[in-house]
């Protein structure tokens, strides 16, 4: 995996962390009800649950590449064509007012739990990574070392995001109810789910 290709997978993990969705509305509430501190324990919880998805990915993807060959190219496409149906499903979503309010006080395990809870009971995680890590990584010639970085960049990016989201949430609560700026975020992200599908589908 060459610099140029870590540093294409950073900015599109970036914007894509930031598309709206249970883990967000889940970090918001928290930093709403209790501040920062305590929904950083569910970021933590999120982050250790993609990291369990995208480790799966990885090491299912490789050994399918390596049984299959040039039949992983229809995995390819089926990943590229899920891609472009979550795009398409962000980008003709309407925008609403995000419900949130304040939960009760719960012990850092429990918000840990949450977060974990969050992402791993959403099995589309993994197919995301599935269609998406293709785009960036030849998986035939993965080193360990590669591994290593894309579970890093994961981990930074995706932390990252969602504890921007957590303090913004903490000290300016009418940021996360405006539809515009919600409907701004579909876009961009819809845009970049899409943008990545057809790539991984036309890539050779």
């Amino acid at each position: 995996m060459s610099f140029l290709s870590m540093l294409a997978f950073a900015g599109a993990m970036f914007l894509l962390a930031a598309t709206p969705g249970p883990g967000v509305f889940a970090t918001v509430s928290r930093a709403l009800a209790s501040g920062f501190s305590n929904a950083s324990f569910v970021v933590l919880g999120i982050v250790l649950g993609d990291i369990v998805f995208l480790l799966l990915a990885i090491f299912g993807l490789k050994s399918i590449a390596l049984v299959l060959g040039d039949f992983f190219v229809f995995v390819k496409y089926i990943g590229g064509a899920y891609l472009i149906y979550l795009g398409y499903k962000i980008l003709s979503a309407k925008e609403h007012k995000m419900d949130i309010k304040g939960k009760s006080e719960l012990s850092w395990k429990k918000n840990f739990i949450t977060g974990l809870l969050i992402t791993l009971s959403n099995p589309k995680v993994i197919l995301f990574y599935l269609g998406f890590l293709p785009t960036f990584v030849d998986l035939n010639s993965l080193t360990s070392f590669d591994i290593v970085m894309i579970t890093l960049i994961v981990t930074v990016i995706l932390g990252s995001v969602m504890l921007a989201y957590a303090y913004s949430a903490s000290g300016a609560k009418k940021l996360f109810k405006s539809k515009s700026a919600e409907k701004k975020m579909n876009i961009t992200a819809g845009s970049v789910m899409i943008g990545a599908g057809g790539a991984l589908i036309l890539k050779a």
